[in-house]
């Protein structure tokens, strides 16, 4: 089994980037399922179900999030439309929309995915290591390839939650900074890691930004409009290998691949 998981998709170039990669890329790593983040999808910030529709037509099985996804008012009128719109489990009881689910590859195997958001730096939520625990429980009755998207800001906290729940999970893999990281292993009890899987969109920018727009924040500290960048873009991500009988990791590749 081999699953695709794309970084966090920022804006037009980003879908654009996924909409002309995407299919190459299944066919030359035999990709079972593709999950991607989208929290940044329409227009640099958050989801709608135009998005949504592009995205799957683009051949995006799941979609996760982090703490952009309630950005866009009609989301709310979405996420429940929607069965493969993670938001993070994490947040409180009585939030819309659900924080993991079992999915299907078009061989009929299951697959377990789990979305949660980071402390350190960002919201305060629940704990997403108590979270994370949680619904593995529940998932597992149903799958033995769990994969785990950590949408946070701090490494300490991802690799933390990958030491935890190592041999737990399939794999864990972090979002939310944009910069793709070069410590992809498997773990010592079998689940695949990695600190950030990167971005999708212009890599001439500001973690996606104009560079002009960030540079006038930093020098002038007056708020600024941070539009989305344009040049240079490139659909980041990792295919992770899994034994399907155990749910282990076999494999674990980075990909950087230009439009």
């Amino acid at each position: 089994m081999k699953i695709f998981f794309i970084g966090d998709i920022v804006g037009s170039p980003g879908r654009g980037a996924v909409k002309n990669l995407l299919a190459g890329l299944k066919k030359k790593f035999a990709i079972d399922f593709v999950i991607a983040n989208v929290e940044n999808a329409a227009g640099g910030s958050g989801v709608t179900s135009k998005v949504c529709d592009e995205l799957i037509e683009s051949g995006i099985d799941v979609f996760t999030s982090g703490d952009h996804i309630w950005k866009r008012k009609d989301v709310f009128q979405i996420i429940d439309k929607y069965p493969q719109l993670l938001r993070p489990a994490n947040f409180p009881p009585g939030s819309p929309g659900k924080g993991s689910g079992i999915f299907q590859t078009k061989d009929n195997f299951r697959i377990g995915v789990i979305n949660v958001l980071g402390r350190v730096f960002m919201q305060s939520l629940d704990c997403p290591f108590r979270t994370a625990r949680r619904e593995i429980e529940q998932l597992s009755k149903d799958s033995k390839i769990i994969i785990l998207d950590i949408h946070a800001e701090a490494t300490s906290e991802k690799i933390a939650l990958g030491w935890y729940l190592d041999g737990l999970v399939s794999a864990i893999v972090g979002t939310h900074t944009h910069v793709q990281t070069a410590d992809e292993r498997i773990l010592p009890q079998g689940s695949a890691y990695i600190t950030d899987v990167g971005m999708s969109g212009p890599l001439d920018s500001v973690i996606g930004r104009r560079k002009e727009d960030v540079l006038q924040r930093f020098l002038t500290n007056i708020p600024t409009r941070f539009e989305v960048a344009s040049e240079n873009v490139q659909l980041q991500g990792v295919v992770i290998e899994i034994e399907e009988k155990t749910g282990k990791a076999k494999s674990i590749l980075r990909i950087q691949k230009k439009i």
